[in-house]
């Protein structure tokens, strides 16, 4: 029942005795075996849970874009992609890293070599963040972020010639 002014009243403690210590040490004592039931079950379930592969995800962030840029012209060598350079421009510009230049033979080959590329980083974890262009528009652009491939046909490779507008880019890899 609330005091005269509203306000509830407080209880008067309870005086100790042997009997209220006596149930707090066994409630401390039956806290302690829970406590350590629980410390025992929780290192057997780490000894018997198998380890988790690491996420694709997970691998494809944990690569540099240096790394990225080579494997994109091992993929890309893989698909016999021509005038393979890999250019370092991150100290000309803000849009990307590394830029990769490649030229395919043909259409079909232009095709290939894209796809060759997206589905190697693919198994790496890392997508591309957009697709420009195909194989029938003879130029196609792959975005990896802070990579960027550039696939040619011959004629829009030798008519555009990104090497020469990017001159002052560190060439990091050139393969024939």
């Amino acid at each position: 029942m609330p005091s005269p002014d509203g306000l509830p009243r407080r209880r008067k403690p309870l005086a100790t005795t042997a009997i209220d210590a006596a149930s707090r040490e066994a409630d401390e004592a039956l806290a302690d075996a829970l406590e350590a039931e629980i410390e025992a079950e929780a290192a057997l379930a780490e000894l018997t849970e198998p380890e988790i592969e690491e996420s694709l995800r997970a691998r494809g962030a944990r690569l540099t874009a240096l790394e990225v840029a080579r494997l994109i012209v091992d993929a890309a060598e893989d698909k016999k992609a021509a005038e393979i350079v890999l250019l370092d421009v991150s100290e000309l510009t803000s849009m990307a890293d590394y830029f990769v230049i490649c030229t395919g033979g043909s259409e079909r080959q232009l095709g290939a070599i894209g796809d060759g590329i997206a589905e190697k980083l693919r198994d790496e974890g890392v997508r591309p963040i957009g697709r420009e262009g195909g194989s029938n528009s003879h130029w196609t652009l792959l975005d990896f972020g802070a990579v960027i491939v550039h696939i040619f046909a011959q004629q829009e490779r030798d008519y555009y010639q990104l090497e020469r507008h990017w001159s002052k880019a560190k060439t990091v890899v050139r393969v024939q």
